[in-house]
């Protein structure tokens, strides 16, 4: 786990020294053990270390022996042990003892960036090229689902990489404007979409994808699809075998470590299976972190105390104060974006818990979106209209439903001069309906799964456990998001997820007699906090001030009337309002500490 940086010049000039040093401590807290930076005229490659594999041996960047190639990388490569021992059959000679990175390195000069499709892992990789002295180039390549992060800055003529946003603008002379359609995006979806950023000029190299960079320009090609799957069908029994065999080895795999490391347990059904199969592969106790809180509805420290005794883990929980807001603004600092979701907070607050003994954990990220795990899905699909409409009608339905501001909401709440600079733009056809379309030989189930899987996941809920453990040096790893595991439950049947409003419907029953009825079928639970209750009470000034400062950015971008009146519908109970006031006051701390420059 590291933090990665540099840039790659058209023109042959070189980053300022000061520029790249302002990159690297920007990423400090991503690898706080070690840093390394391959310099030459017009490009440079550099990374932070989080020291987690071969800690003496491991230094980045790796550099080919005659200098002319150089790669870096964040994450994890989890399969480095045979493909080390591949490589090594072939007379392929190391000179780590076992750096995940080397093996990229090495595979790079047999394959170049066809080794990408061999790899199980979470990573982003930087390799600069320069073995055409006269056309050298620059390879970004993203995890196929986007566990880790990468952002580019390309102005023509210099093209800027980084784990985070923060990495780019502080090598850039001023911030970048706010990107207006990214804005709107934002208020439909609650967390802006990727390849968009809020920062004009700033975008994700997208999951699964490979940015290639010379001195002509830059061409970007998708080396995985998860829509490439068929839908096959096949009985519960030879499903739960199959997948249960390849979730084990997922697991197995993730715990790969030189350091120590444990997982974060709710008494979820994710997080549980997880520990679960990590208690299967391990001699000494698996390590498990909980919060709690002293609402019992916001609180599953229970459940996690009764998977604890039931794995015989060693458990550690705190209850946290109620109250996170204080924490909000510097939580947001680390995401780089305006994000509404209130559960970064609480996971902030178990990273800090588990960091405190590990350097690593296990998660059970993933699970909700491949297997319907979600309220929403249920309540989406129990509509008996649905049926009846066309597939583009049937996507905006599935986005008003469960994003953000409607169509007709954001209508009311943009001021003049933003709806007529935003006319034409359009939140599902310009971003939703392409992942749809990709995916019409998916039942619809599985459409609203693999919309997520592009957006939800990379745009919010990998940012979540990515930057909140980073923001304490911890890494965070997936194994329901292996691919292995994704492709085999994008080839299941719809209704083998969810049927007749029973979510996780066949994951529930494979799991079962890993982790118990009770923690198999018990309600889900949303691992967040009472916002809404906070703005009614104890944080109503604080709310108040925050939206309606002078100086606020929404006092330029939004309709007066329209952000009144949701405070004060909601402030009085007329309405609840939390999910619109949580992502405003959202774009509000965000925008004081990053302070774009707002177009007129």
């Amino acid at each position: 786990m590291c933090g990665i940086y540099g840039y790659f010049d058209r023109g042959g000039r070189s980053l300022q020294a000061r520029a790249l040093a302002a990159m690297d401590a920007s990423l400090v807290h991503r690898g706080p053990d070690d840093s390394g930076v391959h310099a030459v005229a017009g490009a440079a490659v550099a990374n932070r270390r989080l020291s987690i594999i071969d800690l003496a041996g491991g230094h980045q960047p790796f550099v080919s022996a005659d200098g002319r190639i150089a790669l870096v990388q964040n994450g994890e490569i989890f399969n480095h042990v045979e493909l080390r021992a591949e490589l090594q059959r072939d007379g392929v000679a190391f000179a780590s003892d076992h750096s995940d990175t080397e093996v990229l390195l090495r595979l790079y000069e047999r394959c170049g960036m066809d080794f990408l499709h061999r790899l199980n892992g979470m990573f982003a990789i930087a390799v600069y090229d320069a073995r055409d002295a006269d056309a050298p180039v620059l390879h970004l390549a993203r995890d196929r689902v986007g566990v880790k992060p990468l952002f580019v800055h390309d102005d023509g003529a210099r093209v800027l990489f980084g784990s985070e946003i923060k990495a780019l603008l502080a090598a850039l002379p001023r911030a970048p404007r706010l990107h207006l359609p990214a804005l709107q995006h934002f208020l439909a979806y609650n967390y802006v979409p990727p390849p968009l950023t809020l920062f004009d000029g700033v975008r994700h190299v997208p999951p699964g994808c490979l940015l290639s960079v010379d001195r002509h320009g830059a061409r970007l090609r998708r080396w995985w699809s998860l829509a490439e799957q068929q839908p096959e069908s096949t009985d519960f029994d030879r499903w739960r075998d199959e997948f249960l065999a390849l979730y084990d080895d997922a697991v197995r795999l993730r715990l790969r470590a030189d350091v120590p490391f444990g997982a974060f347990l709710s008494g979820g059904v994710d997080s549980s299976s997880v520990v679960a199969l990590m208690a299967r592969h391990q001699r000494e106790p698996v390590r498990s972190f909980c919060i709690g809180f002293d609402d019992a509805r916001f609180d599953e420290s229970p459940y996690a105390r009764d998977a604890a005794r039931r794995f015989g883990t060693l458990h550690r929980e705190r209850v946290v104060a109620p109250d996170l807001l204080d924490e909000w603004a510097d939580a947001l600092w680390h995401c780089d974006q305006p994000h509404g979701d209130a559960s970064f907070l609480p996971t902030l607050e178990v990273a800090r818990l588990a960091a405190a003994e590990v350097k690593v954990v296990l998660t059970g990220d993933g699970g909700d979106e491949l297997f319907a795990g979600y309220d929403k899905y249920a309540s989406f699909a129990a509509d008996p209209a649905l049926a009846a409409l066309p597939d583009a009608e049937f996507a905006r339905a599935y986005v008003e439903h469960t994003g953000l501001f409607g169509a007709a909401a954001r209508d009311a709440l943009l001021q003049p001069w933003l709806k007529a600079r935003l006319r034409g733009v359009d939140s599902v056809a310009d971003v939703a309906a392409p992942w749809f379309d990709e995916v019409r030989h998916f039942d619809r189930v599985n459409r609203m799964l693999y919309l997520d899987m592009m957006l939800l996941l990379p745009g919010n809920n990998l940012v979540k456990p990515d930057r909140m453990g980073m923001a304490v040096s911890l890494e965070a790893r997936t194994p329901l998001l292996d691919w292995r595991v994704m492709e085999f439950a994008f080839r299941a049947r719809g209704d083998t997820k969810l049927r007749d409003g029973d979510k996780k419907h066949w994951f529930k029953r494979a799991v079962e007699p890993l982790i118990g009825p009770e923690l198999a079928h018990r309600r889900k639970q949303m691992f967040t906090v009472p916002v809404g209750e906070w703005f009614r009470g104890s944080r109503k000034a604080w709310l108040h001030e925050l939206l309606f400062a002078p100086d606020a950015v929404g006092a330029r971008l939004f309709d007066a009337t329209t952000l009144r009146r949701l405070f004060d519908d909601h402030a009085s109970g007329a309405a609840n309002h939390t999910r619109e006031l949580r992502a405003l006051a959202a774009v509000e701390l965000w925008a004081r500490r990053f302070q774009p420059e707002i177009p007129t």
